[in-house]
């Protein structure tokens, strides 16, 4: 096979990416390598040859993979190769899909299929802006009917400085993260998360990220004029002027008055009414015979009339479907503490719309460990979205979360991981749920304000309470109306989804999509204005259910104390095999988790058991401390003296001198092997040698010697530390005591060099 290279390259401040075609996947309808630094991607694209039959809407499917093998990785798991769909790589999926969809002509319902490979990944340029610019630049050197290229970028605010495509660490480490796709002439997508920016900051960001949007365009534009094929061109049938007359003539009327009534139900109603009217005027022109045939063609021209009519209300009256004003936000009831026995639960309805948001408080162990070709790492917060069919009283099969759910849970974490506390703060992992009992637009913002209640309600000290709103716009040429917090049906015909989440001082996140071929700065300045309005309002009427976190978690809650030990001491407290820790946990009924920095992590609702754990821990972990009573067993007998067991691995010796107010002249007299006894450490030697006591807790009897005379009698016999002559071992005996450890000379473990 004949292979005709292509290469272009665009220079950007963050570098340079080049597309290549010509060397791989030649029978794809376009193929397109894109290459920065070390990381490169495939995209290939497809289309079917004739249209879906009986689709009145464009199958594009996308799909992206993140081969481990481009990070040199083999995959976890018993099979060691890739499965299902990561997180990521579905969210990816998304933002390729979202730029891209509104870019196909109207009537072109031929199946697309986009699939791009990551084939290799260096670990600072981002895989996921090089996939959405090489998807585009595929389609537009085939054959499809894709025209204007989409370009896409990555822009970081960091240290106060914008930064293009920036790497995973600096994304990090910024107060701003955002992805940005247009056209040379709009912006058609935002996807964005930061720690309460203003709106200037965002258009800033925007405007930044367009002028570098227009170079990645004009390459692609100059490598479809290098080696693009002709383009596929989309033939519509002629329209059915009689049908549509008909369907006017018939439902105008009709329509208009369900455009004019707020409850949904009722509007449903009457719209399904109208529907059945167009039928059967239908078939009493064409009959039983051709009726059939007409039906698609009707319920189009009935869709058309829907969406022109309630375009024109909002851009010639400025009149809403339920009445309300552009600006104006629905009725709003906000109520926390709604079940018993979560560990926090807010109820948030806006209108129609309705999420119960739910939270569990979890241990380190339950956080998200993400493991794919970035380096392994682990979510400490996580929110889920859930959407059942009945919120729009609707009949599905209710299977796992798909692309949609996923999406809108994403979107609701990055709004609320902004004013979530650090784990050194608040050392627990934090589930978040939305359940979505009853919808009508916006649901993923009603989860943002459930989500950001509920975590208040369970005790977790956010930063501050965060609302979110949903942006619509109607726009004909040069008119153009922006809508505050918009309906399922403003939605479904309007131009624009644009979505603003945040809290008084700023927004935490922000995404944009839209249907047509682009919206201006302008357009969104207009729109950041008065979402900014809506928002709020929205934090104000939140205000009477909740203002700041409670100080107390709930009493189903696990209680984490945290406690800090010499991190030489972690692998005493672990012991061989991890026995000793697993042996404080089932005799306290806790979890226990540490780490290399000697942090000790205790968890149970149990604050007794707490209490009982961190005693067991302390025993384990701390050196014998001079002027300290213990409770030992008695481990070994000298003539000298006995050697105590006071803590895990650490003995001490009692000099027969200190056994008794009396004087002793046989150990076994008052201590035999295995006996418990109290003993007070009154020496620690600079070898760490500890020397204990045991009359110096009993009392003194009356008429007896005073305790420095009997003790000079007894240092004169023998050395300070033990009796007896060389041979008996008078320097304390075996310095190895039978369980192998260096309890003679009141060490833990092999001496330290």
């Amino acid at each position: 096979m004949e292979n005709n290279i292509a290469i272009v390259a665009c220079t950007l401040d963050a570098g340079n990416i080049t597309f290549e075609t010509g060397l791989m996947a030649g029978q794809a309808a376009g193929a397109v390598v894109a290459r920065v630094g070390d990381s490169v991607v495939l995209s290939a694209v497809t289309a079917s040859r004739q249209p879906r039959e009986g689709c009145d809407f464009f199958p594009l499917t996308v799909d992206y993979f993140e081969k481990t093998y481009a990070a040199g990785r083999i995959p976890g798991g018993f099979f060691k190769r890739e499965g299902r769909p990561t997180g990521k790589e579905i969210l990816t999926c998304r933002l390729i899909d979202r730029p891209l969809r509104p870019m196909f002509p109207d009537g072109y319902f031929n199946d697309v299929q986009i699939t791009a490979y990551v084939l290799s990944y260096d670990l600072q340029n981002q895989v996921d802006i090089m996939a959405m610019n090489a998807a585009s630049c595929a389609l537009l050197i085939s054959e499809i009917p894709f025209t204007k290229p989409i370009g896409a970028v990555r822009v970081g605010k960091i240290d106060g400085k914008l930064v293009l495509n920036p790497t995973p660490l600096q994304c990090d480490t910024g107060t701003m993260e955002m992805i940005v796709a247009g056209t040379a002439d709009a912006i058609t997508m935002v996807e964005c998360g930061s720690q309460e920016v203003s709106e200037e900051a965002l258009l800033e960001a925007l405007a930044f990220a367009h002028a570098n949007i227009k170079k990645i365009a004009a390459a692609q534009t100059e490598l479809a004029l290098k080696i693009g094929k002709p383009k596929t061109q989309v033939v519509l049938p002629p329209p059915d002027v009689d049908l549509a007359k008909l369907v006017r003539d018939t439902v105008f009327e009709q329509i208009k008055d369900a455009l004019s009534t707020s409850e949904k139900s009722a509007r449903k109603q009457k719209f399904h009414a109208a529907e059945e009217k167009m039928a059967a005027a239908i078939l009493a022109k064409y009959g039983a015979e051709h009726a059939p045939a007409k039906a698609k063609a009707a319920n189009a021209h009935f869709e058309n009339i829907t969406q022109t009519e309630m375009r024109r209300m909002i851009l010639e009256d400025s009149r809403r479907i339920d009445g309300r004003s552009l600006v104006d936000i629905r009725s709003i009831t906000a109520a926390v503490g709604f079940l018993p026995r979560t560990h926090g639960s807010a109820l948030f309805t806006r209108g129609q719309t309705q999420s119960l948001g739910i939270v569990t408080l979890g241990a380190s162990g339950d956080s998200q460990v993400i493991d794919g070709i970035d380096e392994e790492y682990k979510k400490h917060f996580i929110l889920h979205y859930n959407f059942p069919p009945f919120s729009t009283g609707e009949t599905k099969p209710m299977r796992g979360p798909g692309r949609r759910e996923i999406g809108h849970g994403a979107l609701a974490e990055r709004a609320l991981a902004a004013v979530v506390p650090p784990k050194d703060v608040f050392p627990y992992t934090i589930r978040v749920v939305s359940e979505i009992l009853s919808s009508n637009g916006s649901s993923s913002m009603a989860s943002v304000c459930s989500g950001s209640l509920a975590m208040m309600d369970a005790g977790v000290p956010i930063k501050a309470p965060v609302a979110g709103i949903a942006m619509g716009l109607i726009k004909e040429g040069d008119n153009f109306k922006v809508l505050s917090d918009i309906l399922g049906d403003e939605d479904h015909f309007g131009d624009m989804d644009f979505k603003v989440a945040g809290t008084t001082q700023g927004v935490t996140a922000l995404q944009m999509d839209i249907k047509i071929e682009g919206v201006t700065l302008e357009i969104m300045k207009v729109a950041l204005s008065q979402a900014k309005e809506g928002r709020m309002h929205i934090l104000s009427k939140m205000a009477p259910a909740m203002t700041t976190h409670r100080t107390e978690l709930s009493r189903f809650a696990p209680r984490i104390t945290t406690i800090e030990i010499d991190p030489e001491k972690i692998r005493n407290l672990i012991g061989p095999g991890g026995k000793m820790i697993r042996k404080i946990q089932e005799e306290s009924k806790v979890t226990i988790e540490t780490g290399d920095d000697g942090k000790v992590c205790i968890v149970s609702p149990d604050a007794d058991a707490i209490e009982k754990a961190i005693a067991m821990i302390r025993r384990v972990t701390e050196d014998a401390e001079v002027g300290k009573t213990y409770t030992g067993k008695v481990k070994r007998i000298m003539k000298f003296g006995a050697f105590v067991e006071i803590l895990p691995g650490i003995e001490g010796m009692v000099h027969i001198s200190q056994l008794d107010h009396a004087r002793v002249n046989v150990v076994e007299d008052i201590v035999n092997i295995g006996d418990e006894i109290t003993v007070k450490v009154i020496e620690v030697d600079g070898q760490g040698r500890v020397n204990l006591s045991r009359k110096a807790l009993m009392p003194e009897p009356a008429g007896a010697p005073k305790a420095a005379e009997s003790d000079s009698d007894s240092q004169q016999q023998a050395p300070r530390f033990g009796g007896g002559d060389r041979g008996d071992r008078g320097d304390r005996g075996p310095r190895r005591p039978p369980s192998g450890g260096f309890g003679g000379g009141g060490h833990r473990g092999p001496p330290r060099s």
